[in-house]
Parts: C-alpha cells; sequence; structure tokens
C-alpha cells in the first residue's frame, strides 16, 4: 500500500455527503483507464471509504449501498476516481508538476537528438527552453502521455529528431549474462560466433547512443561495437 504520507484525498460530493479515500497519486490515471490493472493494495493508503478521510469519520455500509449500489471495494474506488476530484494542498501539487517534468525532460534528452549535429540536447537547454515558453504537465496524467505535448511546444525554440539507429555489439562469451540483462528488450538480432563470442544487434532511440556504449561497456571493456548505416 502507498503510505499515508504519500497518499491524497480523492473525492466524490454525492447526496449532501462527501466520500473519500487515499490514493497513490501516480495510479490514478492508470486506474481510471484500466481499472483491473491496478492492485487496489497498490493504490490505495486504506482499504476503507471515508465521510472524512483525515478525521477518520466512516459512512455506514446503508450510505454506502445507497450511494454506489455496492459494498464491493473496486467498483466504489471506481466511481469515486470516475466522477470526483483530487484534493492536493499547494505543496502536493508543486512537487508533484517538478516531479513529473523532470521525468519529461528526462526522457525527451536521452531519446530525442539535435538532427543538425546528431548529438543529444543537454536537459538544462530543455528546462530551460520549458522555462521559457512556460510549460508544466499535468501531475496526475502519465509521462508518456505528456511528451508528445512537450514536444510540440519545444519545437518551435529547439531542433527536435526521434530517430533511431542500429548498433552491432560483439561481447566475450563471459560477460554474456550481464550483457543480456542489460539489452534484451532491444535485441533485434543475435548468434554465437565460433571462438564463444556473442554478437547482437539492437535498435535504439539515436540520444541514448552515448549511454548505451557506457552502459555495455562496463559489463565488457572488451566490446566490440560498429553503427550500421
Amino acid at each position: 500500500m502507498v503510505s499515508l504520507d504519500d497518499a491524497v484525498v480523492a473525492r466524490l460530493e454525492k447526496g449532501g455527503k462527501r466520500y473519500e479515500i487515499l490514493v497513490d497519486p501516480e495510479l490514478v490515471e492508470q486506474f481510471k483507464v484500466d481499472p483491473d490493472s491496478v492492485e487496489l493494495d497498490n493504490l490505495l493508503a486504506t482499504d476503507e471509504i471515508w465521510h472524512d478521510a483525515r478525521g477518520g469519520e466512516r459512512p455506514t455500509e446503508d450510505k454506502i449501498i445507497s450511494t454506489f449500489g455496492t459494498t464491493e471495494l473496486h467498483e466504489c474506488v471506481r466511481i469515486i476516481l470516475k466522477d470526483g476530484s483530487i484534493q492536493l494542498t499547494t505543496a502536493q501539487r508543486r512537487q508533484m508538476i517538478a516531479d513529473k517534468r523532470q521525468q519529461i525532460v528526462t526522457e525527451i534528452s536521452r531519446t530525442a537528438i539535435d538532427p543538425r549535429s546528431k548529438a543529444p540536447h543537454p536537459v538544462t537547454r530543455i528546462e530551460l527552453a520549458l522555462d521559457e515558453l512556460r510549460w508544466n504537465p499535468d501531475p496526475f496524467l502519465s509521462v508518456a502521455r505528456q511528451i508528445k505535448d512537450a514536444v510540440k511546444v519545444l519545437r518551435p525554440v529547439i531542433p527536435l529528431s526521434f530517430e533511431t539507429i542500429k548498433l552491432a555489439f560483439r561481447v566475450s562469451g563471459s560477460a554474456y549474462g550481464s550483457v543480456h540483462r542489460e539489452v534484451r528488450s532491444d535485441v533485434i538480432k543475435e548468434q554465437w560466433l565460433e571462438n564463444g563470442d556473442w554478437a547482437f544487434v539492437v535498435e535504439i532511440p539515436a540520444g541514448m547512443k552515448g549511454e548505451y556504449l557506457s552502459k555495455v561497456a562496463k559489463r565488457d571493456p572488451n566490446t566490440e561495437v560498429k553503427e550500421l548505416n
């Protein structure tokens, strides 16, 4: 369960009463999109519905049934998040926006390049551009969903390209296990060579080239790599 310190209040006003649950703000959007994809134990700080979550006032079972038509917790949570609102303090909202913004900036820096220099944009350059543009993310929407919005506002001031590249690696067979754990999700071709070396090809965002070379070389300092056309 999310801790009480990190949870926020989701509130539904209905029939002159309010109904509250304590939720992990990072999982709200995912639950709204696909309620079955999120375990209630991960979403909720307590497995209770409250009239006043901070004050400890609970509704009666009859009141819950008359309001939600059921006492089944999953369905009640779904209705509260669908029809209600998230209550954030100013400090909570500010922190959530700052955290989400940093994740978005980092992801753009990792995956996009300047099409003129073919190099990634430094995080600071992206941050300063967003400051100038006065753009901030929605604290409840996912990073993946908001990257497109950020890129759209950035492109008039920063050239961005999301090209992919293919890199061919050759590592020693003894390093296979540690290297494979790092690259397996990106491998598009692989083979064992006669001398026992492992060769593989990955396709990755061009902006991640430097980071990728470093993480493979860390596992096998004698690795050989070539960028494919």
